[in-house]
């Protein structure tokens, strides 16, 4: 019994972020309720619904949504009432006909423009409300941005006090996942080179990527919206996302230099530094990972120079040797290409201990190397 409650307590934690954003929401919509029925609005199913709407996953989230909903009422319940009070309808067909002009221009604003949807859903709301209900339109257009006002004030107050998520912790989360993928990446990229890899395999390996790359600059943005708005005092998040993205072009690179497998005798003699330059730069990666998600240091990067300068070494004697002369042509300008890119990898993996050591909470008391600590370092290309 106790292991069995052991095991759901992990699965709750694991997925704390979600219960917490269903407890928000939870204790928006029945505020916005409560305080929509206290004042006596006419609707108090706008305010519920908008407090849903404007609580997310996070406060810099949270803040766009309650701004992009609130320009969106504001400009609907305008151009709507205004169409509403100024034509003159009566039956059916005219009314029709005033949907049609409500509607048309208002979608097309939203398609320019998607963060204004809620504008063209709020001027058929303020342009048929009153039909059905018999009001004034323009008391109808005053009422939809009261319900909407009040909504959107609870659920962004929710957001604020209600296990409030800041998206600055969120981005550490969500790089050292990312982190973790372009080490996995890393590590079967490399593998190919004893046996190739096809297209296939090529974009299922680097598409988990692309789409957690996608996700980590969605939470950048929220980042930078608190920054801006000064409830996040974290690091900046733009050198994270360039290193990041960055070591994904890398990935990209070495990965077409693997489609095709290294001629049988250079496997053999680069297999051994290979697998060293693959276990250290994908633990590299996996330790950063770590870091990010716990605010601590970088680990060591000296193993990857030392892996690096060894396969070049290597691959420099190979050359001497004669053995890479009678590649063919497009085997050799792979071979080439996945030096250069090794050694591109090596730069930005410099940064990205640079970055790892900006973001933890405690500064590190030596001195963060730099590209320059490591000029001498030979080129892995060799050429």
């Amino acid at each position: 019994m106790k292991a069995q409650f052991k095991r759901l307590f992990g699965r709750l934690y694991a997925r704390r972020a979600q219960l917490a954003l269903a407890v928000r929401s939870t204790v928006a919509a029945a505020s916005a309720f409560a305080i929509a029925s206290a004042l006596n609005l006419r609707l108090p199913l706008w305010a519920v619904l908008t407090s849903l709407i404007v609580t997310q996953g996070s406060v810099g989230r949270s803040l766009k949504a309650t701004r992009d909903y609130m320009f969106g009422t504001i400009g609907g319940a305008i151009y709507g009432g205004a169409i509403a009070v100024l034509i003159q309808h009566s039956g059916e067909l005219e009314l029709l006909g005033l949907l049609v002009l409500t509607v048309a221009p208002l979608a097309f604003i939203a398609s320019l423009n998607p963060s204004l949807n809620a504008a063209m859903v709020t001027g058929v709301i303020v342009l048929l409300v009153p039909v059905m209900s018999h009001i004034d339109p323009l008391a109808s257009a005053i009422d939809r941005v009261g319900e909407v006002s009040v909504g959107a004030f609870v659920g962004l107050a929710v957001s604020f006090i209600v296990l409030p998520s800041r998206a600055h912790v969120q981005i550490r989360s969500a790089a050292g996942r990312l982190l973790e993928l372009i080490a996995a990446a890393f590590t079967e990229l490399l593998a190919g080179l004893s046996r190739g890899r096809d297209n296939d395999a090529l974009h299922r390996i680097q598409d988990g990527i692309g789409t957690a790359l996608v996700a980590l600059n969605t939470t950048g943005a929220e980042a930078e919206r608190e920054r801006a708005a000064r409830l996040s005092s974290g690091a900046d998040t733009g050198p994270l996302l360039r290193t990041i993205l960055r070591l994904r072009h890398d990935v990209v690179m070495i990965g077409r230099a693997s489609v095709v497998p290294l001629p049988s005798e250079l496997q053999m003699r680069l297999a051994a530094p290979l697998a060293k330059v693959s276990e250290a730069i994908a633990g590299y990666l996996r330790g950063c990972a770590q870091a990010m998600r716990a605010g601590t240091s970088p680990p060591p990067i000296w193993p990857i120079h030392t892996a690096v300068k060894a396969y070049a070494e290597q691959v420099a004697l190979v050359r001497s040797e004669g053995l890479t002369r009678g590649m063919p042509g497009d085997a050799a300008e792979r071979f080439f290409a996945l030096g250069f890119s090794l050694e591109g990898m090596r730069q930005n993996l410099i940064d990205l201990e640079r970055v790892v050591a900006e973001w933890a909470d405690v500064p590190r008391p030596a001195k963060t190397a730099s590209r320059s600590d490591h000029e001498e370092t030979p080129d892995t290309a060799g050429a």
